[in-house]
């Protein structure tokens, strides 16, 4: 539990200069916005079995940063994903007539991370986080649905180094003490009558604490392919839910580290056309004991507004 003190107030002490200070200047900001879509559709006539389908996927990335100072840096970056999948299926009644099922869901993140970094020079510099992790429609339960649901917030503090930045490449990682809270509105009936069609939400809360190791890379091989990668690491020190699996299989499970790798190929093989392979490694304990991977290839149609 010292070292979660001690973290970060490291900077402080470096007197060995190891980088300049960069210069202030405006805000640097990027943004685009893709659309994927994959359709697909049979005849009545067709024979074979195949279905009819239509996905859509809206991604947007959005990142500002500015150096307020020599001193002073703040970088904000915001990824929003959701899209659909629409079915054309057989009639029950009469194979030979279809029609399209109501949607579902295929993707759905939203992810807000706000950093602001000390840039004093130093071997390290000190830091502040705070992320906002969560989804636009939580379609888990078969009757409530519910917006942003689960919540996952982070804040965070320690020191952190560019390891190499130029026009092509850039590597930072930080190390810190971070507090993590989980909110999640559990859907329960709203009466004993386990047929009634009225349900209450519920919030649950839990609380962890422990050591957060993030890295971001950024490798630009030319102006139409780069590769992006965010890597986070979790150790949980203590949890306000330890309490509730005492005695139970999984009571030491919030102990494990959790991790969460993304990976992001980009293509552009025209102005606004682009293809993008994007593959994701998610561990956590708690939730599945292996690990979790998905991976989504897509080709749309993308456009730069910043």
């Amino acid at each position: 539990m010292r070292l979660i003190a001690i973290l970060p107030m490291l900077a402080i002490f470096i007197a060995v200069a190891s980088a300049e200070q960069p210069e202030p200047g405006k805000w640097q900001a990027t943004a685009d916005v893709g659309l994927n879509v994959n359709q697909s559709t049979y005849s009545n006539s067709w024979v074979g079995g195949e279905e009819g389908s239509l996905s859509w996927t809206l991604v947007s990335n959005l990142l500002a940063e500015r150096q307020f100072t020599r001193s002073l840096n703040w970088r904000n970056t915001l990824k929003l994903t959701f899209g659909q999948i629409h079915r054309e299926v057989h009639d029950d009644e009469d194979r030979d007539e279809k029609y399209w099922a109501s949607p579902e869901k295929s993707s759905d993140r939203i992810f807000f991370e706000s950093l602001m970094r000390l840039t004093l020079g130093y071997l390290v510099d000190p830091y502040a986080s705070f992320t906002f992790e969560s989804q636009f429609y939580d379609a888990s339960h078969p009757v409530v649905g519910r917006f942003l649901n689960p919540i996952m917030l982070t804040e965070s503090a320690g020191v952190g180094r560019t390891l190499a930045k130029n026009e092509r490449l850039e590597l930072y990682s930080r190390l810190g003490a971070a507090i993590r809270e989980k909110l999640d509105r559990q859907v329960t009936p709203a009466a004993l009558d386990l047929d009634e069609s009225e349900y209450d939400t519920d919030m649950e809360s839990s609380t962890d604490g422990g050591l957060e190791w993030v890295t971001d890379f950024k490798r630009t091989f030319n102006p139409s392919l780069s590769y992006v990668s965010k890597l986070r690491v979790f150790q949980a020190f203590f949890s306000s839910a330890s309490d509730d699996f005492e005695g139970l299989p999984n009571e030491d499970y919030w102990k494990t580290a959790d991790v969460a790798w993304e990976n992001t190929f980009a293509a552009a093989v025209a102005k606004y056309v682009q293809v993008s392979l994007f593959f994701e490694l998610l561990y956590d304990k708690e939730v599945e004991l292996r690990g979790r991977f998905r991976e989504i290839m897509a080709l749309g149609v993308t456009y730069k507004l910043l």
